[in-house]
């Protein structure tokens, strides 16, 4: 159960259920946020797993309220990993990549599913 509970965000799944965007910028600086981990051969970096975007060289950021939520997104993959962040390392992310990301998504398999512009995200961040 305890490991259950490191793995999910309550605050941001409701936030998510309301489509509350204060809500959700609150859970985002205040509880955790499941992010996708790069699987890569052997080694264990841990880097964040985004997603291209087709056509372009921008790249989009998932991220979700529980490692059930990714899972629900990639049901066929044998091999899914994800990393929890706190609001602080997710704003350093956002920082460091803000130019090659076109767009965050919030649980995309759903039922709850956000969208959100990096800087807008970048910016609750900071607030």
């Amino acid at each position: 159960m305890a490991d259950e509970q490191r793995f999910r965000s309550e605050q941001l799944e409701e936030a998510l259920a309301k489509q509350d965007v204060a809500g959700v910028a609150f859970a985002l600086r205040n509880d955790i946020v499941i992010v996708p981990r790069l699987v890569a051969g052997k080694r264990q970096e841990e880097q964040v797993r985004v997603f291209g975007v087709e056509g372009s060289d921008k790249r989009v950021l998932l991220l979700f309220s529980s490692a059930e939520a990714y899972a629900a997104m990639v049901p066929n993959e044998k091999i899914r990993q994800v990393m929890v962040y706190d609001g602080p390392r997710l704003l350093a992310f956002l920082e460091a990549h803000l130019p090659v990301l076109e767009g965050v998504f919030f649980d995309i398999a759903g039922p709850h599913t956000m969208q959100a512009e990096p800087q807008d995200l970048l910016d609750a961040l900071r607030a």
